[in-house]
């Protein structure tokens, strides 16, 4: 049997698993089963492991202020998984921003740095879950679309660097989320195999990268991404409204 049919019995079984739970509302059970069954684990940042999307929006009204714009509607959805070099290639190409890319990704770490140490707190059970990797023996990663110095703020903060044995951003590869790139790299450096590993997402970007990665995902609530919450349902093998979900349904 080779490694594509595998992954495939794979996917078709907790697909199965998941679409039963989820008729019964227990998906969190079927999460948990995933959980416990993974080699590791790799995270999204922002709005997955921390609550810190309301943020962004914030930013981007008072930078595209300084310009004379108002945040256009369609900002968030099509800026969804763009690495934070793209995300400033983006700004500067819609919005005709005379500051060069570097000044662009420096104006937004001045605004965001100090809110992320002091501002932006961990997703509830989440502190629970990371403790349960370590406790088990999982490895753990974060594949962000963020860049470094925002990432490094907060973990800091939160006390949480040490969990994680690979950082990686979207800037380290060849193309953002929904790519798959990005947690291709992170299981490449956690030296485990794609179908060995759990990813907790978001947004749907988020979401098919690591579904495009061959990767078991679930999806997270977060109130920014609410109106996707459909979608996010349906694109992910697993939903959960928060961490607390995988250890209160066991």
């Amino acid at each position: 049997m080779n490694q594509n049919t595998t992954q495939n019995q794979q996917t078709r079984h907790w697909r199965l698993l998941n679409m039963h739970s989820s008729k019964t509302g227990m998906s969190g059970r079927a999460a948990a089963l995933a959980l416990r069954d993974a080699d590791a684990v790799l995270f999204d940042l922002d709005g997955t492991l921390v609550d810190s999307m309301w943020m962004w929006k914030e930013i981007d009204i008072e930078y595209l202020g300084r310009f004379g714009y108002t945040c256009p509607p369609d900002l968030q959805k099509i800026i969804e998984g763009m690495s934070f070099s793209e995300t400033a290639e983006y700004f500067k190409s819609r919005f005709q921003i005379p500051d060069s890319i570097d000044e662009i990704k420096a104006a937004w770490i001045q605004m965001s740095i100090e809110k992320y140490r002091n501002e932006v707190p961990l997703k509830p059970g989440a502190l629970r879950l990371l403790q349960y990797l370590e406790r088990t023996g999982k490895k753990a990663g974060i594949a962000t679309s963020n860049g470094r110095d925002m990432v490094d703020a907060v973990l800091e903060s939160l006390q949480i660097r040490p969990c994680f044995q690979v950082i990686a951003t979207a800037c380290e590869v060849a193309a953002g989320k929904p790519a798959p790139d990005i947690y291709l790299e992170v299981a490449r450096r956690l030296q485990t195999d794609p179908s060995r590993c759990m990813v907790f997402e978001d947004v749907p970007a988020g979401i098919l990268a690591g579904k495009r990665a061959g990767m078991r995902v679930c999806a997270v609530e977060d109130a920014f991404s609410t109106g996707m919450r459909e979608e996010k349902m349906e694109l992910a093998d697993f939903y959960i409204d928060d961490y607390n979900e995988l250890f209160d349904a066991e």
